[in-house]
């Protein structure tokens, strides 16, 4: 329940972010989109889950993600989904690595709060359509999904 509640939070926070400030969202409106986020997830996750199996692999990696989205019929956001991975893995390279910064000092929730809006605002500007580093698809991650050996 507390992860929920988290994933809610998150979610509510977005959704105010992303609207104009004198657009209003019924609490209704907001539970209807959490629970499609959270459902949307989901679906990602299991299918994730099963093109991993079908790879005999025990963790799921991005490129298994990748592979549902496509699966699930969401191939035409692999490209931006996997621009907002490698986003990513370039914001946390100086970050947190298991509750950790690279230097060993421990972020603090004033930092992690920080750091979470950054993040916020680099994810509004990409759904607004500015413009981000944008890396190549890499050879393993074919949205055909036709093997390549």
């Amino acid at each position: 329940m507390l992860r929920f509640q988290k994933i809610a939070s998150t979610m509510t926070k977005i959704i105010k972010e992303m609207l104009p400030p004198d657009v209003r969202v019924a609490r209704d409106t907001q539970d209807l989109l959490i629970d499609c986020c959270v459902e949307f997830i989901n679906l990602v996750s299991s299918e994730s889950n099963e093109v991993c199996s079908r790879e005999d692999k025990k963790t799921i990696a991005p490129e298994h993600v990748l592979k549902a989205l496509q699966v699930l019929g969401f191939g035409e956001y692999i490209e931006d989904v996997y621009a907002a991975y490698e986003q990513h893995k370039l914001e946390t390279v100086d970050t947190v690595r298991s509750g950790k910064l690279m230097n060993g000092a421990e972020m603090t929730e004033e930092e992690a709060l920080v750091e979470q809006q950054r993040m916020f605002a680099e994810a509004r500007a990409r759904m607004n359509g500015v413009a981000t580093v944008v890396k190549p698809l890499p050879p393993e991650v074919n949205p055909s999904f036709e093997s390549t050996s």
